[in-house]
């Protein structure tokens, strides 16, 4: 069994099921029918007795039989005659009736136990039953009381027997049906199951294809539906979907890392044969290792990011979040950073009392830091950085704002990115993590980062979260 298909197995279970319920009701039908076929045999009985009562009449003189009706059969009964309707003083539904005196001698119909059947005396509306070779049958008389009747007797006769031909003839007909009933219901039942796990061949075909190829792309297609299998396949389209992003992110970080450790390792490599070539003098020796450090604090900071976006995309435990003050750490943290006074640029704040936010205290403060120090790095001799923090519409807003180089419209979208540098920040000291990892806090902290700028007048950061109480 474990090596069928689910729609075989499923066909199999569904004509197990079905010759159970087949032979169970079988057995219970044959058992009722039996009882049932035997009330009915002897309701049948008596009711045609009763119906025949009335079938024979007394004449005085053939005369009067032939001026009131159409004469079946007649015979001589004392000093007039009987007439009798033999339509239905005879064999009817294998019931047989027959006209006895009150001797018992039979005078008319048919009695298939006559000789064996005398031992039972004629008794009035009183079913009997005698057995003749091993058959059971019932016998019911009714005393006729019309008017020259008297004294005559109709007694009826039936077999048992008559119940179990009808019973083995259902049988018959149930044993022939039965089959064909299943062996249509087996087949239907392999077409339903087919036609219903057609979707799931369709996923596990698709997934296969995307396993052998890796080609993420493919989607499952099964058409206009929402019942189970086609969430199921929205979910795995939602999870193709996840993991194509996911791995050209790990792709082009990769990329993006290699290509920027080269620049260092390269210029580390250089100094170091440089150094080595011949010998220097403590000067030369002191350049070449003040290079050799500049570049390794460059790609420790490089690591050390590549680390902190690892860590974030995993949401990893190590970030507590816990209710805080946004207003507090905003004036904190510009109270620092006024000192740097890179440029003669000029930093201030304005924050809103009390701005509770739900997050992790570390992190918001490195987005802070990293959106006032992008501010410094492209900002102008003796500019500003105008930083404000307010609530609007159930949200906080942490606004940056400055007077500096700006961002060209068509390289808004890209800023975000890992390792992305416009051409204004080529000579910058950046490592183009800043705005990509402050985009990626924002979105630990279920909020969001957008950009306002326009090129020579400066640039507008706005970092939305979700207040406190919001969430």
């Amino acid at each position: 069994m474990k090596h069928f298909s689910i729609r075989v197995k499923m066909t199999l279970w569904i004509t197990a099921a079905l010759l159970l319920v087949a032979g169970l009701t079988l057995a219970a039908t044959l058992g009722i029918s039996g009882q049932m076929l035997q009330k009915t045999i002897r309701d049948n009985l008596i009711e045609t007795v009763e119906h025949n009562v009335d079938e024979v009449e007394y004449f005085a003189s053939l005369e009067a039989i032939y001026e009131t009706q159409d004469v079946d059969s007649y015979i001589r009964y004392q000093e007039g005659y009987l007439e009798i309707d033999d339509d239905f003083l005879d064999e009817v539904n294998e019931v047989y009736t027959a006209l006895y005196d009150s001797n018992g001698a039979l005078l008319y119909g048919e009695n298939p136990i006559a000789p064996e059947n005398a031992s039972l005396k004629l008794t009035n509306s009183r079913l009997q039953q005698i057995t003749v070779n091993g058959t059971l049958y019932y016998a019911f008389d009714r005393a006729l009381s019309a008017e020259g009747t008297q004294g005559l007797w109709l007694r009826g006769v039936v077999s048992e027997s008559q119940g179990s031909l009808q019973i083995s003839r259902i049988t018959s007909l149930t044993l022939v049906l039965l089959p064909v009933l299943i062996v249509l219901a087996a087949a239907g039942g392999y077409l339903l199951a087919r036609r219903a796990l057609s979707p799931i061949s369709q996923i596990a075909d698709t997934a296969r294809q995307i396993g052998q190829s890796g080609d993420l792309s493919r989607r499952i297609t099964l058409g206009p539906g929402g019942d189970e299998l086609h969430q199921l396949a929205d979910s795995f389209n939602d999870m193709f979907d996840k993991l194509g992003r996911a791995f050209e992110a790990e792709r082009q970080f990769t990329s993006d890392a290699s290509h920027e450790l080269r620049t260092p390792m390269a210029v580390i490599s250089a100094e170091c044969e440089y150094a080595l070539e011949r010998p220097l003098t403590e000067a030369e020796y002191q350049e070449s290792l003040q290079v050799i450090h500049r570049q390794s604090r460059k790609m420790t900071r490089l690591i050390q990011d590549m680390l902190d976006f690892a860590r974030l995309e995993s949401a990893s435990s190590r970030y507590e979040m816990a209710p805080l003050d946004l207003s507090a750490l905003t004036q904190t943290l510009c109270q620092d950073m006024a000192f740097i006074r890179d440029k003669g640029i000029t930093l201030t704040w304005e924050t809103t009392d009390a701005l509770m936010v739900y997050g992790n205290e570390a992190l918001l403060s490195r987005l802070l830091s990293n959106l006032i120090s992008n501010s410094y790095r492209y900002g102008k001799e003796n500019g500003y950085i105008r930083v404000r923090a307010f609530a609007r519409a159930g949200e906080a807003i942490l606004s940056v704002e400055d007077d500096g180089a700006g961002i060209a419209p068509q390289e808004q979208e890209k800023i975000f990115r890992r390792f992305y540098q416009s051409d204004a920040s080529r000579s910058g000291t950046g490592l183009g993590l800043g705005l990509s990892m402050a985009s990626e806090i924002a979105r630990f902290h279920h909020g969001r980062i957008t950009v306002r700028s326009e090129v020579g007048r400066g640039s507008t950061f706005e970092v939305f979260l979700p207040l406190a109480e919001k969430i």
